[in-house]
């Protein structure tokens, strides 16, 4: 079924159509190479070329697809240059957001950072990927709460979902699911003890972390 709608409304199904690429290609349903068209979107989702091809520019500028000489729309492939970048950004984002949610955390935030925690350990001990995969998102998205910045909010975010796959893969890698525990473990310790400029060193290092053990395995 195709919509044929006021402009408003083709805002509104672009950003639907949006949110549904970027979460194939950032949990790697669409891989680097893959031809996005415009017509075989458009049947999947049931909307019509328009919003298609505006989700597709929003993509673009995102870098996450590009345009090629009678290929037309792919995802792009990214390289260890791009992995090193997007890891650096996020350590210095993920510090500040630390050392906020040191000064900020509401008393529930913190009580449900230590039952995050004490699930982390528990999978931890299990060797459970999936469990410790997911849960890892849930402390990050929680301290990207807790800081109260919606900026800061918004960046990791995006960052988180574009490394989901890559963070799966480093939990593979012999001893880092326990690292990855101490350091988890060093964040919420240092926010719990109100220490901002523990926390900001406590993330940033943990996100050093996680990309060296990318490396590895890359």
């Amino acid at each position: 079924m195709a919509y044929t709608s006021t402009n408003k409304e083709y805002a509104s199904l672009s950003e639907m159509v949006y949110h549904k690429l970027y979460q194939n290609i950032t949990e790697g349903k669409y891989r680097a190479g893959d031809e996005l068209t415009e017509n075989r979107i458009a049947t999947e989702l049931g909307v019509s070329r328009t919003p298609v091809r505006e989700a597709l520019k929003q993509l673009e500028r995102e870098n996450l697809v590009s345009s090629q000489p009678n290929r037309g729309v792919v995802v792009k492939d990214v390289t260890p240059l791009d992995y090193s970048d997007i890891y650096t950004v996020r350590a210095l984002l993920e510090g500040q957001a630390a050392y906020w949610a040191a000064e900020r955390i509401t008393p529930d935030e913190l009580d449900r950072m230590e039952e995050i925690l004490q699930l982390i350990e528990l999978y931890t001990k299990r060797n459970n990927t999936d469990h410790l995969v997911r849960l890892d998102s849930e402390f990050h998205e929680l301290l990207y709460e807790a800081c109260q910045s919606a900026t800061i909010k918004s960046l990791l975010t995006n960052i988180h979902h574009i490394l989901s796959g890559r963070r799966q893969s480093s939990y593979t890698v012999v001893g880092r699911p326990e690292r990855s525990l101490e350091e988890h473990r060093a964040v919420f310790e240092a926010i719990a003890g109100g220490d901002p400029d523990a926390a900001k060193i406590a993330a940033e290092d943990h996100i050093r972390n996680a990309l060296a053990a990318f490396n590895t395995i890359r």
